[in-house]
């Protein structure tokens, strides 16, 4: 038996999100003592560079590239069948979480989501965070069939091979439930989920107009750019900005907090970031507790003059 990946991919691009996928997937066969098998669905340019991170064989399905989880979930499945895969692997995406519920229903199989871990050989084991990561859990997946979904920036992307062939891959898509008659996408700036270096405001900003020094911060790091619910709600931000439990749940290695108080429902979806940087003008602030470095300070001056600072940095070390 194999271990299967779904590689997304992004206006016929493959996600980042799809090589860490892999690289899990990769990980996961060398433990089992299996290999890896990466399966792309519509345009996939790329696609045989999933080789580098793993993959032993690379296959395409020809089907519509507006995703449809009924129709991918029922291509992945059929695909795990005819492809002798009995551990099927997910990104913990927007796509990948959709797909993963189907997918396991439909294999009768066992599913753990946003695992953090590689089983374990022998019994099937891994490991995830709790309770909005204040704890851990190990779980045991004991069917004959498995799926996971692989939690977003845990599993660095690693070349371990060369590029390899993509084979075209028969399987009778259904027929589509749902009609796209438009799609809207941002472009050009790399999504929450995938982001390693995100800087985040919140009310404490005071208003939409007095954003630019958070996008100057975000441009001098290369930086995506998120906010808090309230700022979402009052349409200081786009709302696919707004991070926490009710929002984008992240776990990039810098996170940068500017006047954000850190209420819990804004931690639950931040306190797995590698770092936490905390910059507000109350030294009560709960979110100082969760910093890994804090800086208590009017935003409006400490801002500006650590954007400089960053600046000087980046010419000096260009």
């Amino acid at each position: 038996m194999a271990v299967l990946v779904f590689a997304e991919s992004l206006s016929g691009s493959i996600k980042k999100a799809a090589l860490e996928a892999v690289t899990y997937g990769y990980q996961t066969a060398q433990a089992l003592g299996t290999e890896c098998i990466a399966l792309t669905i519509g345009t996939a340019e790329g696609a045989a560079t999933l080789g580098q991170y793993g993959a032993a064989k690379v296959y395409n399905v020809a089907a519509t590239d507006n995703f449809d989880s009924q129709v991918y979930a029922a291509v992945v499945a059929d695909a795990a069948a005819k492809l002798g895969a009995d551990t099927i692997v997910f990104a913990h995406s927007s796509s990948g979480k959709s797909l993963a519920g189907r997918v396991a229903m439909r294999m009768d199989a066992g599913l753990v989501s946003s695992v953090i871990s590689v089983p374990a050989a022998g019994a099937f084991t891994v490991k995830k965070g709790v309770f909005s990561g204040k704890g851990y859990a190990t779980y045991e997946i004991s069917s004959a069939n498995k799926v996971v979904t692989v939690a977003g920036n845990t599993f660095r992307p690693e070349v371990v091979a060369g590029d390899v062939a993509v084979e075209s891959l028969e399987i009778a898509a259904p027929t589509a439930r749902v009609r796209v008659k438009g799609q809207e996408t941002v472009d050009g700036v790399v999504p929450l989920p995938e982001a390693e270096l995100v800087v985040s405001a919140g009310r404490g900003m005071k208003g939409p107009e007095n954003w630019g020094i958070v996008e100057e911060m975000a441009t001098i790091l290369g930086a995506t750019t998120a906010c808090s619910r309230p700022v979402a709600d009052i349409h200081w931000r786009p709302h696919h900005e707004h991070v926490g439990q009710t929002g984008v749940a992240i776990r990039p290695t810098l996170y940068i907090a500017i006047g954000i108080s850190g209420a819990i429902q804004h931690l639950a979806g931040v306190n797995q970031s590698k770092v936490i940087v905390v910059i507000n003008k109350d030294p009560e602030a709960p979110f100082f507790k969760a910093a890994d470095y804090g800086v208590v300070g009017d935003l409006f001056d400490v801002v500006p003059r650590l954007n400089e600072a960053l600046k000087k940095f980046k010419a000096s070390n260009n």
